[in-house]
């Protein structure tokens, strides 16, 4: 794999020669990317010289780009990530504080497909500089206080060295324009379940005479930003994604919608539209499972989770414009379609193709937004395409030749939250406090299959094709 190593640069020109022959000298296939952050000090200078005349002895593609103006270390840092063409990405700090002779073992992780993410960790015990007791304190607490929002059980949250599949900063919405940056990114790819590595790496500090900039306000900041982009500000723009996320946290929600279909599921399973694996989880006691899905970013989760496990498949599929025939060769006797059909302009043709793959006697099963009138700003901002009667569904069904087993509402005391944020008060997203409290109301809310009223905000359906 090509490394692209971007290298923020602000006012180092004591080192800023010695870290580019050092990075130069490592003997990998990559390409290095400066961004000056409009350096005052001689270093823009240095580069524009620098670029001319030893980059030309260089076999490495070098790239420099120039700020405008001095809009800090994460701004250069997303500059860069723009830049890169390599599939890994590593961060490189201009100064001597970080050693490029570590890159294999930090890229090791990702080579050998155990990470996503990798942390060069100064504090597990390799060579170091011993000094600044008080400085370092102040990035274990960060750290620590990082790692109680985000769950995980990082040493070394500040670290400098910090690689990623190029496809990770892609899903990322990255906003920080300074030293937020690293509780930012650290706060993003915890939510999206990234798999995070540390490795050790040695590590050289450097006092504040020597040019270190870091000081205790940026700490300050620092902890206002592991706030911020932990509870306040969203990892990426996609609202499925969003919504995904908040609902794979709702595991009573989700287990209660998997027991109104455990009873009809078969052994071989193709699971349309997996997203991140909330039912997916589920079926881990079935013989064979087949998770797909259209979204690169949701394929690379469910690999990460449940490609271990040999009775899983993970793979791409589009049911609105892809060939099916090969699934036969499977003899799926289920497939579950939670939450996707909606999504498909051509819903009659997608059901077609399920069919076509079933086994005779295969079910299929179905779970759909319903009633039209609910119809709002949510399923406009969600890409649905429409929400189901009853008997506009039944009759979709047996069109392409199923046969309804069974057809009711489901959840339908949602009804009414649904219409007061999606229609009255049109919003583009259920608010999370709100999905939470439903989650901690389920078991009450099982009730209401004493109560079938002729309502509810999803229709669940059970179709079988025929012997």
């Amino acid at each position: 794999m090509k490394l692209s190593v971007v290298i923020p640069v602000y006012n180092e020109i004591n080192t800023i020669g010695e870290i580019l022959s050092r990075v130069l000298d490592v003997d990998l296939p990559k390409e290095v990317i400066v961004v000056d952050d409009f350096s005052t000090d001689g270093t823009r200078e240095f580069l524009r010289e620098w670029e001319t005349e030893r980059r030309k002895k260089s076999k490495d593609e070098v790239r420099i780009c120039y700020q405008p103006r001095n809009m800090g270390k994460g701004a250069a840092l997303r500059s860069g990530f723009k830049e890169a063409t390599g599939e890994i990405v590593i961060i490189q700090d201009a100064d001597l504080e970080y050693h490029p002779q570590e890159y294999p073992k930090l890229i090791e992780p990702i080579l050998d497909g155990r990470a996503d993410v990798v942390y060069g960790s100064r504090f597990l015990g390799t060579p170091r500089r011993v000094l600044m007791f008080r400085h370092t304190l102040g990035n274990k607490l960060l750290t620590f206080f990082s790692n109680l929002c985000t769950d995980l059980n990082l040493t070394d949250m500040e670290t400098g060295y910090k690689v990623f599949k190029k496809e990770v900063l892609e899903h990322l919405r990255l906003r920080s324009n300074r030293f937020g940056f690293e509780p930012e990114v650290t706060a993003k790819i915890a939510k999206m379940n990234y798999r995070i590595y540390e490795v050790p790496i040695s590590y050289s500090g450097r006092d504040y005479w020597e040019g270190k900039k870091i000081n205790w306000m940026d700490g300050l900041k620092a902890v206002f930003s592991i706030l911020r982009y932990h509870f306040f500000d969203s990892e990426t723009q996609d609202t499925v994604y969003q919504t995904l996320q908040k609902m794979k946290k709702l595991h009573r929600y989700n287990r209660w919608i998997f027991s109104k279909f455990q009873p009809f599921l078969g052994r071989r399973v193709l699971e349309i539209g997996s997203g991140t694996g909330n039912i997916t989880k589920f079926l881990l006691d079935r013989d064979l499972i087949i998770a797909t899905d259209v979204e690169p970013k949701y394929l690379t989760f469910l690999r990460n989770t449940f490609e271990k496990y040999k009775k899983f498949k993970v793979e791409h599929l589009d049911i609105s414009g892809a060939e099916t025939e090969r699934y036969r060769s499977f003899h799926i006797d289920s497939v579950i379609c939670f939450n996707v059909l909606e999504h498909v302009e051509q819903d009659e043709t997608a059901l077609r193709r399920i069919f076509s793959l079933l086994e005779p006697g295969g079910r299929l099963l179905l779970l759909v937004p319903s009633h039209p009138l609910l119809y709002g700003s949510i399923d406009k901002n969600l890409g649905h395409h429409r929400r189901y009667g009853k008997k506009e569904l039944k009759n979709k069904l047996e069109a392409v030749g199923f046969k309804v087993a069974l057809m009711k509402y489901f959840n339908r005391i949602g009804t009414l939250g649904w219409f007061l944020n999606s229609n009255v008060l049109r919003r583009k997203k259920l608010p999370t406090f709100q999905l939470r409290i439903y989650n901690f109301l389920v078991p009450l809310l099982k009730l209401e299959k004493f109560f079938p009223l002729p309502f509810g905000t999803s229709l669940l359906a059970v179709a079988e094709k025929p012997e």
